[in-house]
């Protein structure tokens, strides 16, 4: 009886041994599709981008982790985005607030500190209004590096282009510095959806 019950005990052994294996291979082949999208969608959809410095701050601070839409994307009025100009600020992704997109007048008046946007004043209640050391009050100073051409007189940004600005106003280079300018939607990476981490600053950018 002894020897009878052996090769059933060994079938059943080489069996499960089988079926683990073909559940491994599954599980395996599915992790494989798994990652194949999860890259191509870091890759070609989504991308991850951490802030670089204080220019956005108080929306967002040095060091936050955002989610960025990268294609199927058209910047906004209003929009935050990242971007990257050939020649500017050694090729480095920024992040900015899109101010005005192609067709649309501004005037930047340094002394009532707005922006108007089509005869429209913007209401800009994300900006940083705390105190500073060097500018005090005034959030919106005309520094020595900004473009003279666009200091208290009226522009139109060109067609297929964007006015940014950084909410941090005082500290941000952005299009009212020559170096930077009137940027051309194509050098436009993506517009910044969430910051992921640290989990206190989580949550949708406006």
């Amino acid at each position: 009886m002894e020897e009878e019950k052996n090769p059933k005990r060994l079938r059943n052994s080489q069996g499960e041994e089988e079926g683990w294996r073909r559940d491994l291979y599954d599980w395996l082949q599915l992790l494989v599709v798994v990652l194949v999208i999860v890259v191509g969608l870091f890759t070609f959809v989504v991308g991850v981008v951490r802030v670089d410095g204080s220019s956005m701050y108080p929306t967002l601070e040095n060091g936050d982790l955002m989610l960025v839409q990268r294609i199927a994307y058209t910047p906004e009025q209003g929009d935050v985005v990242v971007l990257r100009k050939d020649n500017a600020f050694q090729n480095r992704a920024i992040v900015k607030r899109v101010i005005a997109t192609g067709g649309q007048e501004v005037y930047i008046d340094y002394g009532a500190n707005t922006v108007t946007v089509d005869g429209e004043v913007l209401d800009e209640s994300y900006l940083n209004f705390e105190h500073d050391r060097t500018y005090g009050d005034d959030y919106m100073d005309i520094r020595y590096d900004l473009d003279p051409q666009l200091i208290n007189q009226t522009f139109v940004v060109p067609e297929g282009c964007i006015f940014v600005c950084g909410d941090n106003r005082n500290h941000s280079s952005d299009s009212r510095v020559a170096e930077l300018g009137m940027v051309d939607e194509r050098y436009v990476i993506g517009g910044v959806m969430v910051i992921v981490f640290p989990f206190h600053n989580a949550g949708v950018v406006h």
